[in-house]
C-alpha cells in the first residue's frame, strides 16, 4: 500500500509526478492577472495623444476642436512659454507670436486662409489687421516676498522698488497688469538669469495656470486714519511688517493690529510706537484729535 505523501506514478513513458492542485491554481491566477494588466495598459496607452501630435490628428478628431479660440489648458500647456512669447525687448505689453510658432504644429490649418484658426489673431482674415493682445484670464500670478527681501534678489531700493503710495498716501500700491510687468522687468528682463544660472525671463517664472486672484489693496489700518506716506519718512517697512516665508500670497507679510487702545497685550499694534515715548499717546489726551476727528470722535 503506497504512502500518503508519495507522488502518484502515472502509466506512460516513465513516471510523471502530478503537481499539487494548489500550485496549479496559483499559476492560473498569475497568468490571468498578467493578461488583464496587459490589456488595461494597452487600452490606456492607445487613448493618449502622441507627443507633438497637435497638428497630426485625424479628421474626426480635428472636427471636435474649436480652432477659433486659443487655450493654454490643452496640449499647449506642455510647450515652453518662450516658444511663443519671445522676449526681444523690454516692452511691458505682450505681443502676438506670429505665424512661425503656430504653423509648426498647425501646418494643415495655415494652408487655408479662411480657416477659423486665423480669427484668433486677425480681425477679418485674410486681412492682416491684428486683434489686441487678450487680457490675463486663464493664468494667475505668484510672488514670493521672502525670496525678494534678502540676498541678490532684493531690489537695491527695497520695498519702494515695487510699492508706491496710493489712495492719497494712505495705502501702498500692489503692481498689477502692465504696471506689474514694468516693475518686474527691472530684474526679469530678456535672458535674465539668477546667480545660479536659472532662467527668470520666462512667463512661467511668475505665471501658472489657474484663476487670477488679486491681492487686496485695502486693510483695516486704512480705516483708522493711517498714512503710509507719513510713516515711511520716519520708520522702515521692517519696523512694522515681517516677511513670513512659505505662506500663501496675501499672508506673506504681517501687519500690526490697527488698534490703539484695545490691542492684544504682547502683540504689535499702533501702541507699540504711540506709547508716549517714541510717539504721542499714553495719557496725553490733548493729542487725541490727531487720530480722532469730528464731534462724535469717529476715526
Amino acid at each position: 500500500m503506497p504512502r500518503r505523501n508519495a507522488p502518484e506514478v502515472l502509466p506512460g513513458n516513465g513516471p510523471r509526478v502530478r503537481a499539487p492542485r494548489k500550485v496549479s491554481l496559483a499559476a492560473l491566477v498569475l497568468v490571468l492577472s498578467a493578461c488583464a494588466a496587459t490589456l488595461l495598459f494597452n487600452s490606456r496607452a492607445a487613448s493618449l495623444p502622441a507627443p507633438g501630435a497637435i497638428g497630426e490628428q485625424t479628421g474626426g478628431q480635428q472636427a471636435n476642436l474649436d480652432f477659433s479660440r486659443f487655450a493654454h489648458t490643452n496640449q499647449h500647456a506642455q510647450l515652453p512659454c518662450l516658444l511663443c512669447h519671445r522676449r526681444e525687448g523690454t516692452g511691458a505689453q505682450p505681443r502676438l507670436p506670429g505665424h512661425t510658432p503656430c504653423s509648426g504644429c498647425h501646418a494643415q490649418q495655415f494652408q487655408d486662409q479662411s480657416h477659423p484658426i486665423c480669427t484668433i489673431c486677425h480681425t477679418q482674415p485674410p486681412a492682416k489687421d491684428l486683434k489686441p493682445f487678450p487680457p490675463l484670464r486663464s493664468f494667475t500670478a505668484r510672488f514670493n516676498h521672502a525670496r525678494h527681501t534678502s540676498g541678490a534678489a532684493r531690489p537695491a531700493a527695497g520695498c519702494v522698488a515695487c510699492h508706491r503710495p496710493a489712495q492719497r498716501g494712505v495705502a501702498l500700491s500692489i503692481p498689477a497688469g502692465l504696471a506689474a510687468h514694468n516693475t518686474c522687468y527691472q530684474c526679469h528682463g530678456p535672458r535674465a538669469q539668477t546667480a545660479a544660472g536659472d532662467d527668470i525671463s520666462s512667463c512661467g517664472t511668475c505665471h501658472s495656470l489657474g484663476r487670477l486672484t488679486r491681492t487686496p489693496t485695502s486693510a483695516h489700518a486704512y480705516r483708522v486714519n493711517f498714512s503710509h506716506a507719513k510713516h515711511t519718512a520716519k520708520v522702515n517697512c521692517a519696523d512694522c511688517h515681517n516677511v513670513r516665508a512659505g505662506t500663501a500670497r496675501g499672508q506673506q507679510v504681517s501687519a500690526p493690529q490697527p488698534l490703539m487702545h484695545h490691542a492684544r497685550p504682547g502683540g504689535q499694534s499702533c501702541m507699540t510706537c504711540h506709547n508716549g515715548r517714541r510717539a504721542f499717546g499714553g495719557d496725553d489726551f490733548t493729542v487725541c484729535t490727531r487720530c480722532h476727528t469730528g464731534p462724535a470722535w469717529h476715526f
